[in-house]
């Protein structure tokens, strides 16, 4: 009787398992016989309305080109609100992303003929294929995709797509001069942005950033942490160093100006090195004087 007990109370295991079996495997015929028999031996069962969700999606057959930007956000918020949480209920942690890659890779492709519409667009605003591919892993198509928008490096919410998917694809050294444009262009973008890369070198500096910098605690400091960096972190010198100077912005011109601060460092020019000086002690106060306090602990 104990043994048949057992069996009893892992019939339902045993049945979510064979659901979830095809499932991993995306094979959507096999997956919604598995969920039949598991709806008819355990209507109640907890796991069962995330797996009909996620075996519908396996069916879900749609190809063709969206014919408007509603019609991609109604498709976006069904995967995001629908889709995304029945896989996180059901599926092991590790296979949440794979699994759900294809869905987004499916959109963007679907979104592809899409033009980017810009901050006057409403809630369409950020309706791309862009931020998709990042959703589906794709870096190098989310590059694609976003140097396919006219001046995308003056708008924030490209700018900010092309620095995560330069950072997908080749990593952060590369993506130094992205984030540092990012931060001058748009501070409010780039603060959101780091997170999310989940970069433990780019946390500790964005921790030290806030503890240190002598800014106004608004989110515009982050403009300033380019330059910072250049202060406690000089060896960045080189990769800061490419990033597009945007000259309208005093936190740009600090950061050139710091370039060049250290490169007279290295020849022994202390004639120029004065006027460099004082000229980024009027750019920003604070900053001049975490510059010369690192120069102070270096003479001692």
């Amino acid at each position: 009787m104990q043994q048949l007990d057992i069996f009893a109370d892992s019939r339902d295991v045993m049945l979510r398992n064979d659901v979830l079996a095809p499932l991993q495997r995306r094979d959507a015929v096999a997956a919604r016989t598995a969920l039949a028999q598991l709806a008819g031996e355990y209507p109640d069962d907890g796991a069962l309305p995330a797996m009909t969700v996620l075996v519908r999606e396996l069916g879900n057959g749609s190809t063709g080109p969206f014919a408007d930007h509603a019609a991609l956000d109604i498709a976006h918020r069904h995967l995001e609100d629908g889709v995304v949480p029945a896989a996180r209920r059901v599926l092991p942690a590790q296979s949440v992303h794979p699994w759900l890659a294809p869905c987004w890779r499916a959109l963007a492709k679907r979104a592809a003929s899409l033009a980017f519409r810009g901050a006057g667009a409403g809630n369409h605003a950020e309706s791309h294929a862009a931020p998709l591919w990042l959703l589906a892993g794709d870096g190098a198509a989310a590059i694609e995709a976003v140097e396919a928008i006219e001046s995308w490096w003056r708008i924030p919410a490209p700018f900010a797509w092309m620095t995560e998917a330069r950072y997908r694809a080749d990593g952060l050294d590369a993506a130094w001069p992205l984030l540092a444009g990012l931060a001058w262009l748009a501070p409010a973008r780039f603060a959101a942005l780091l997170p999310g890369l989940g970069d433990a070198s780019l946390d500790a500096l964005r921790q030290r950033f806030d503890a240190e910098f002598p800014g106004t605690g608004e989110i515009d400091d982050y403009a300033w942490l380019p330059a910072w960096l250049l202060v406690v972190k000089p060896a960045l010198a080189g990769r800061l160093g490419d990033a597009g100077t945007q000259r309208e912005v005093a936190a740009s011109r600090a950061t050139v100006l710091l370039g060049e601060i250290l490169r007279r460092e290295h020849d022994g020019d202390q004639h120029e090195l004065v006027s460099l000086r004082q000229a980024l002690s009027r750019l920003h106060a604070g900053l001049f004087d975490v510059y010369m306090a690192t120069r102070k602990v270096q003479h001692r």
